[in-house]
């Protein structure tokens, strides 16, 4: 998991969607719980089957192990920040800890809270965003712990905020919803295809890593995805290409082979046609 430093599981970022392939950010899920802040435009937000669109100063909290990706709403720009972190960064006693952070993450509910800009609560989280964010760009020493400190501001206020859970129906830790299997499925052959996604793939070898069939397969990620396997798997090869270009010294061609491209030309001709630019402009471009 690519965190901001070694050691820390935390993750802050800020980017456009048009540094994105294809101005999407694919599907994946972690044990992270993730929030996202819209600075600027509009962005369409899909988390497990739900789709929802998120408009200036709106925040969004995604629970752990939940399915989710971003894109564009009207094909217009959006520049966000992303504040990933593992719950082990908060509360270290075992009775708050126990009280207020583990029940949300063993039900799995809420999957996802919208935080609307139009609401008081919602205002409130916007501008704890920002001081998280602003934590992050101004890298001054110990700035996780402060980060960490407002975040903890943030979990609070959420917590608060009863209405959240007045519609939900009681479940066990650990009880499954009745439609939980095609998510679960979906999930292995996600991870199948970030560990393997250098390789050859076929829709076979996807199905097999998750013991279905092609139909099913293909069926499920339409659900949930709405690309095939295959264009989702392109997807996340392109995605990690950008990011080998803005974050490492590897040449275009090593970029491209660590990514399952076994000719130079098929590689440019992807990335040209999903990014809008060659693989040498795009790292001249964004690298840091």
């Amino acid at each position: 998991m690519d965190y901001d430093s070694t050691g820390v599981p935390l993750y802050i970022r800020t980017k456009d969607l048009r540094e994105c392939p294809k101005r999407r950010v694919p599907c994946h899920w972690h044990d992270d719980l993730e929030l996202i802040y819209i600075w600027e435009g509009r962005m369409r937000y899909c988390i497990n089957d739900s789709h929802i669109v998120l408009r200036e100063n709106d925040t969004l909290l995604v629970n752990a192990r939940q399915l989710h990706y971003s894109y564009p709403y009207a094909e217009k720009e959006c520049r966000f920040s992303c504040v990933r972190f593992h719950p082990s960064l908060f509360v270290e006693n075992k009775l708050l800890r126990e009280k207020y952070i583990t029940p949300i993450l063993e039900k799995g509910e809420p999957q996802y809270v919208h935080f609307h800009s139009s609401q008081i609560l919602g205002r409130e989280i916007s501008e704890l965003m920002r001081q998280i964010v602003g934590c992050k760009d101004s890298a001054e020493t110990a700035y996780e712990m402060e980060a960490v400190a407002v975040m903890h501001t943030l979990w609070c206020r959420f917590l608060r905020y009863q209405e959240l859970f007045a519609d939900e129906p009681d479940r066990e830790p650990g009880e499954a919803r009745n439609d939980n299997d095609d998510l679960e499925i979906q999930k292995q052959m996600i991870t199948f295809i970030h560990r393997h996604y250098a390789e050859n793939l076929s829709i076979e070898d996807i199905a097999v890593s998750a013991r279905v069939s092609q139909v099913r397969c293909r069926r499920i990620f339409k659900q949930y995805l709405r690309q095939t396997p295959l264009q989702f798997l392109n997807a996340y090869r392109l995605e990690v290409s950008g990011n080998l270009l803005r974050d490492t010294d590897q040449t275009v061609m090593e970029i491209g082979e660590r990514c399952g491209y076994r000719h130079k030309n098929h590689f440019a001709k992807a990335f040209s046609k999903c990014y809008g630019c060659t693989p040498r402009e795009y790292r001249k471009k964004y690298q840091y």
